[in-house]
């Protein structure tokens, strides 16, 4: 690469620094957000427990210490912080990388950054409204087959719960994006994909029953159907940028210039 040169040690400790304060910022900026819609954010992580059948979910999320709106005003803000800083949280580690890419690499990197906030919202979305409330049944059927029914969750634990299993999804709905960055490379082809689809069926459900913060196999499926349908659509993908290719005679291991 005639742009290439190596940097010297203490020129990638400064990058490193930089890189953990806009991880940071971005951090503080989005619990600066929350705090204003807390009681709304908290509203709004409280509507699966009316689908989950709860009677009464602001009855049956309890408060024990003296502290303990404090916490809970403390959690969601932090939680939810996290939730709305991960994309660009994602984003900076990327840019600390970039150096190390060619142009090539950078633009395919580049290109999938859209796409990938797409699928971080829609893995947020789709944990949301198809995973927390069986998730809640399943823990409550956990606890009276065991002979020690829960009459309530403490508020602090649920929060934590929910977002823990917002960000997993949102996390894990981001893996497609590895595979159409190097399919925009070349480095893997869809015929591979193929191939290998049984393999990679395997592992995404090896990853749903891992990141999932319940054991129950409705929310494992709930991760891993989507990820599966993801892993189609990036075959698709990268089929249709080689038959563009191979129609205007573009190769596909084009140099970066």
């Amino acid at each position: 690469m005639s742009e290439a040169h190596t940097k010297p040690f203490i020129e990638h400790l400064e990058d490193l620094r930089k890189t953990i304060i806009r991880c940071a910022l971005a951090f503080a900026i989005g619990m600066g957000l929350a705090i204003p819609f807390a009681p709304w954010i908290l509203y709004a992580l409280k509507l699966p427990l009316k689908w989950a059948k709860i009677p009464d979910p602001d009855k049956f999320l309890k408060i024990l210490d003296v502290t303990g709106g404090l916490s809970i005003a403390t959690q969601t803000v932090f939680w939810s912080g996290l939730l709305i800083s991960a994309p660009f949280i994602i984003y900076f580690i990327w840019s600390f990388i970039f150096p190390g890419l060619t142009n090539r690499e950078r633009k395919a990197v580049t290109n999938s950054m859209g796409f990938a906030l797409v699928l971080f919202v829609a893995g947020v979305l789709t944990g949301y409204f198809l995973a927390i409330a069986p998730g809640v049944k399943v823990m409550l059927w956990f606890g009276e087959w065991m002979g020690a029914s829960q009459d309530f969750f403490l508020a602090t634990d649920y929060i934590r719960f929910v977002v823990i299993l917002l960000l997993s999804f949102g996390i894990c709905f981001e893996l497609p994006i590895i595979l159409l960055i190097l399919g925009q490379l070349g480095i893997i082809t869809s015929t591979q994909l193929r191939e290998k689809r049984s393999h990679a069926f395997v592992v995404i459900l090896v990853i749903a029953a891992i990141v999932t913060p319940t054991t129950d196999p409705f929310t494992q499926l709930a991760m891993a159907v989507p990820m599966a349908v993801l892993y189609e659509v990036c075959i698709w993908i990268i089929w249709s940028k080689e038959r563009k290719e191979a129609m205007t005679g573009t190769p596909s291991q084009d140099q970066a210039k």
